[in-house]
């Protein structure tokens, strides 16, 4: 006769069976838990970048991120963070945002402060307040700390400039710097490229033209805005270098709008060459005492390696080809003069 199966143990299995399923169950849904909390994807479309602005702590962050919407669960992305101990690691930047990115790897960004750099590429700024508030736009400094610095007499005489020509040291060119940068750290990046570019060479035929380095940027800014084309450019140089060596005054129509700070000027009449300012050459013998622009590398180099010619006048051709006209002598000159100021009345500009 067979046995009897003990009911007993047949329970005993099946109890431990039912709790070896229940601690899988738990241990997948642990796994699960933390999986989304920390892997899952948590990060919206909403925003392109997040800002971080110097000084500011994790509430800040958080706000800004709950506020935005820059992640659809922001408990978890709180919890993740203060898991992964961020929360009084924080630090400034731009950070770029993808979408589906998880709460770890979105931490793991901010805590690393892995942030993509700005480029800042510029060629053209007429005046430092055009300059400034580029950078404003572009970078955490605002443009008022960026107009202080380059105001400041203690600040640009550590590099060798004072406030008038202090301008000169920004070359146009691309640039890559962190959003947060600092003023100091910001201005010494500047001041490094112009370094690098000045080289002993370069310095050496500043030198030879009886020009101390930023006063050849300042006949640079003056080149750079009479010539559209960059291939005038060393003749125009040579022909203001010619009126430096025999002491004549530069008279450059450029020197006068930049005094009159009206950039909409077209026709510089002889009422405004009495605009009392340093800047203005019709008035003022030498250089003025600060660039009338950004100066553009070509423009700089076009000083240095001037064009050797006997041009003392020029004026603008009456094609309106955006090319000028030379002349060694006042009469041609008039003629040309006379050719370009026919022109301006045929198309009525008056100013």
């Amino acid at each position: 006769m067979a046995k009897k199966v003990s009911s007993t143990g047949g329970t005993m299995r099946k109890f431990i069976i039912t709790l070896v399923v229940v601690g899988v169950l738990a241990l997948a849904g642990t796994i699960l838990f933390y999986y989304l909390r920390y892997f899952g994807p948590n990060v919206t479309n909403n925003e392109e970048y997040l800002y971080i602005h110097t000084g500011e702590d994790f509430d800040d962050v958080y706000k800004n991120i709950r506020d935005k919407g820059i992640v659809k669960d922001t408990a978890t992305f709180s919890w993740a963070a203060r898991n992964m101990k961020y929360v009084g690691h924080v630090k400034p930047g731009k950070y770029r945002l993808q979408e589906g990115m998880s709460n770890r790897k979105f931490v793991r960004m901010l805590q690393l402060g892995d942030q993509e750099a700005v480029d800042l590429t510029f060629h053209v700024f007429r005046t430092k307040v055009q300059f400034a508030s580029f950078v404003g736009k572009k970078l955490e400094l605002d443009s008022f700390t960026v107009l202080r610095y380059l105001d400041s007499t203690a600040f640009v005489q550590q590099y060798g400039f004072n406030t008038d020509n202090a301008f000169v040291m920004i070359l146009p060119d691309s640039y890559k710097m962190n959003w947060n940068i600092s003023a100091d750290a910001f201005f010494k990046r500047f001041y490094n490229h112009y370094e690098n570019f000045w080289t002993a060479k370069r310095k050496q035929q500043a030198a030879a033209l009886n020009l101390t380095v930023p006063q050849v940027s300042i006949l640079a800014s003056i080149v750079d805005a009479e010539a559209v084309y960059d291939d005038e450019m060393p003749t125009i140089a040579g022909l203001y270098l010619n009126r430096l060596r025999v002491g004549m005054k530069l008279e450059s129509d450029p020197t006068v709008i930049f005094a009159m700070g009206d950039f909409t000027i077209h026709r510089v009449l002889n009422k405004y060459l009495s605009v009392n300012s340093p800047y203005n050459t019709y008035l003022n013998k030498g250089l003025p005492p600060g660039p009338v622009m950004l100066p553009s590398v070509n423009a700089v180099k076009a000083v240095l390696n001037y064009e050797k010619n006997d041009h003392i006048y020029m004026v603008a051709k009456e094609d309106f080809s955006n090319r000028h006209n030379f002349a060694n002598n006042v009469a041609e000159h008039n003629k040309n003069a006379q050719k370009f100021r026919k022109a301006l009345d045929e198309r009525n500009i008056k100013k």
